[in-house]
């Protein structure tokens, strides 16, 4: 079997599963965030963070509560390295720097899973599992509370009430997401995917030398690396390593994870505006721009464009021989298009062109699907711009499932998708300009920037995959891309609250003559095609000078 066929056949079962797994997740979903009934457990843990979980709230306090939670979360996180070198389980390990411990924080918290460090080399048993696998967890659990929130804005009428964040959080933390990792977990752990507490095991290599191999609780933290598309490896190659991806169907199962909810969640969206053809629409968008990405991806890398590549016939530089060109191509454009940032390959090594895939993925607001929850609230964001545009392409007022898109929406639909690009770009300009941070730099010409621009793209848009060939853990990159990962998140988050509290607080407008039909085939093309003008206005000039530039020499 060619190469070529069983790339496809690899990316079609995925296709088919994913197609599967999208009216029962999604309503499944539906019905945790629609019920009005709290289990015992939940109730508990009400009583224990003092919530009142009949209590609804406004988009305001809605924010409020967001960023509270994740201020304590970043902490509390901070804190737990820190002192990591008196808890249990610290396998001896040092507590780690400021610095990157500042950074690390921040990265698990806002899902971007950024690591500056080898995992396997810094971090003990106890803060992998009890601090950066919990953030992995309730960051995932964040992103879609926000996601139920603007829907909730959708669906209802003359309210100022999105619901009640605390409930969202703890029900998609005990009902979604934590069953489902349980049986990951064991799938994977069958897998042959390693789940011990052992210390670390020194072994002697071939050639002589000795070498630590570290053991630890990794199964349960790749499942909902994945799942909550988080992204963060138990070690440093993430899901390189055999202890975290040892087969290639354990490859194709958390491809399959990375991709699952954030393809399901618009199902959920459909159901709880009352027409699943939205819902259809939606998922259309993502599958549309998923496709193409992914067949460009593959392309480029099964072409081997370049001169090294074209010497020896294939792009394997970087590439796992367990998986080859194309389940690795695949893997790269899922965790790009997500915000996962797992990686099973070096996209450093890629084609110029498969790494500009990569960086565009990104620069797209990983929507196609997105992250957990990120996805969701970012395409709708992006069909709100699209009935605007169409609105001034008829003279009339442009309405989005029965709400008025007015100027105040427009505000904050433009305010979040011009704060990722700023973030990316104006980072990259100062990294560029400085001399210190140049010096750090492995390679020079575009190659050179096309690894400071992912690094800051990736940052910006909460993905946590590098480029490499810079020197990161120095302080300077830990608080700027730290930085980035803070507006990158938390802002379009207020943003996508505030539109929330805008339509709910809306009437329902009935549709018309004039009314754009949304659920049709010339809708889906229509936010497809805004998706990419956009970002081909925002970030073609820095793409010209990096990657396209590299591909032409």
């Amino acid at each position: 079997m060619s190469t070529t066929v069983a790339g496809i056949l690899f990316t079609g079962s995925l296709v088919l599963a994913l197609a599967l797994a999208y009216r029962p997740l999604g309503d499944y979903m539906y019905r945790v965030y629609a019920g009005t009934r709290h289990s015992r457990v939940e109730r508990l843990v009400y009583r224990l963070i003092g919530a009142h979980p009949d209590a609804e709230q406004t988009w305001a306090s809605y924010a409020r509560s967001v960023l509270a939670f994740s201020v304590v979360s970043v902490l509390f996180l901070y804190g737990f390295q820190r002192l990591q070198n008196h808890l249990l389980l610290s396998l001896g390990f040092k507590p780690v720097m400021t610095h990157q411990a500042w950074n690390t924080a921040i990265s698990f918290t806002t899902n971007t899973n950024w690591q500056s460090y080898s995992g396997e080399s810094t971090m003990g048993h106890l803060v992998q599992m009890a601090g950066l696998a919990v953030q992995n967890f309730v960051s995932a659990a964040v992103g879609i509370a926000v996601a139920i929130a603007l829907v909730r804005g959708f669906a209802r009428k003359r309210t100022e009430h999105l619901g009640n964040f605390w409930v969202d959080l703890v029900r998609g933390t005990l009902r979604i997401l934590l069953p489902f990792a349980f049986i990951g977990a064991i799938i994977l752990v069958i897998g042959g995917v390693v789940q011990n507490f052992h210390d670390p095991h020194t072994i002697q290599t071939l050639a002589g030398a000795k070498q630590a191999i570290t053991g630890g609780p990794v199964a349960s933290q790749e499942v909902i690396k994945e799942f909550g598309t988080n992204g963060g490896g138990f070690y440093n190659v993430n899901s390189a390593h055999p202890f975290e991806n040892p087969t290639t169907w354990t490859n194709w199962f958390e491809i399959f994870l990375l991709l699952v909810i954030s393809f399901s969640l618009p199902r959920t969206f459909g159901r709880m505006v009352g027409n699943n053809k939205q819902g259809y629409a939606i998922v259309a968008v993502m599958a549309t721009l998923a496709i193409i990405s992914v067949t460009l991806m593959s392309y480029f890398q099964l072409s081997h464009h370049g001169t090294v590549p074209t010497a020896i016939g294939s792009a394997m530089e970087g590439v796992d021989t367990r998986f080859g060109v194309a389940n690795s191509a695949t893997f790269a454009d899922a965790t790009t298009l997500t915000s996962t940032g797992a990686v099973n390959s070096f996209h450093d090594s890629y084609t110029s062109l498969g790494g500009m895939m990569t960086m565009f993925n990104m620069m797209l607001g990983e929507v196609a699907p997105g992250g957990t929850g990120s996805g969701l609230y970012g395409m709708l964001i992006l069909a709100v711009i699209t009935v605007f545009v169409a609105g001034l392409m008829v003279g009339r007022t442009p309405e989005y499932l029965g709400k008025k898109i007015g100027s105040r929406e427009v505000k904050f639909a433009a305010s979040y998708f011009l704060i990722t690009p700023i973030c990316a770009l104006v980072g990259t300009a100062f990294a560029m300009a400085l001399p210190g941070e140049r010096a750090g730099m492995a390679n020079s010409g575009p190659h050179g920037l096309g690894e400071v621009l992912y690094a800051f793209t990736s940052a910006s848009n909460n993905n946590g995959s590098a480029f490499a060939g810079i020197t990161v853990n120095t302080t300077w990159y830990d608080t700027a891309l730290g930085l980035a990962m803070v507006f990158g998140r938390f802002l379009p988050m207020i943003f996508v609250l505030g539109l929330a509290g805008s339509l709910a607080r809306q009437g329902h407008t009935p549709a018309s003559e004039g009314t754009l039909p949304t659920h049709r085939p010339q809708f889906v093309g229509m936010v497809a095609g805004v998706t990419v003008i956009l970002v081909a206005l925002t970030f073609l000039p820095a793409l010209a000078l990096g990657p396209l530039a590299e591909g032409i020499h």
